[in-house]
């Protein structure tokens, strides 16, 4: 039986999305499309399942997995600061850049834990501007998910290379995936810092906050 299913499509194929989420409510980390490259996935709420994806890709628990998200309702279930009517830095940014290149560190709800490595006090926090990730997200709730590649070398833009980088793996394909990695800000301060320039520059940031 093929791993490798055809999600094309906005709304992408409801039988390969389906089957995504069957496999990630069992525990397994998954293959997924998104807006910069293709990724690893699973979900934070299954027992082991997010060090299934530290374990296949030789990731450091030390680097905190980002976790995608549907919407940015989604994603104020996870982060503070992001609440329809808050005022701060984080809920201005999304706002304006979500769905999109735009990765914001906020401070983590308290509420059941989940294994994403790193700091467990903050969260990294994407609504990707990719019809097939977003409808998995809209499904199973947000989705830790890192490159589909091993530790430090080349993110991978095709199922069929996550595939045969990852046997074994159910791997949702969307054709390729090429887009420029997410501009991340930490927003956990008083103001907001750089930490990665990618997608969106800096002074495009700058000016939304201006």
């Amino acid at each position: 039986m093929t791993r490798v299913l055809d999600a094309a499509g906005d709304p992408p194929a409801a039988g390969a999305i389906q089957r995504a989420v069957a496999a990630l409510a069992a525990g397994e980390a998954i293959g997924v499309p998104t807006d910069t490259v293709y990724g690893l996935a699973a979900r934070a709420d299954v027992a082991g399942a997010t060090a299934a994806i530290f374990e296949l890709k030789g990731r450091p628990e030390g680097l905190a997995l980002p976790v995608l998200v549907a919407s940015v309702g989604q994603a104020a279930r996870v982060g503070e600061g992001l609440d329809e009517g808050a005022g701060g830095p984080a809920r201005r940014l999304v706002e304006h850049f979500w769905p999109g290149g735009l990765t914001v560190v906020v401070r983590r709800r308290p509420g059941p834990a989940m294994d994403l490595g790193g700091d467990p006090a903050t969260v990294g926090l994407r609504c990707p501007d990719h019809p097939v990730i977003r409808a998995l997200c809209s499904e199973v709730g947000p989705l830790p998910t890192t490159s589909a590649n091993r530790h430090g070398e080349p993110p991978i833009t095709r199922a069929e290379d996550v595939a045969a980088t990852f046997p074994g793996l159910l791997v949702l394909d969307a054709g390729r995936c090429d887009g420029a990695p997410s501009t991340v800000v930490d927003c956990t301060g008083a103001g907001v810092r750089l930490i990665r320039e990618g997608d969106i520059p800096w002074a495009r940031i700058e000016t939304a906050l201006a």
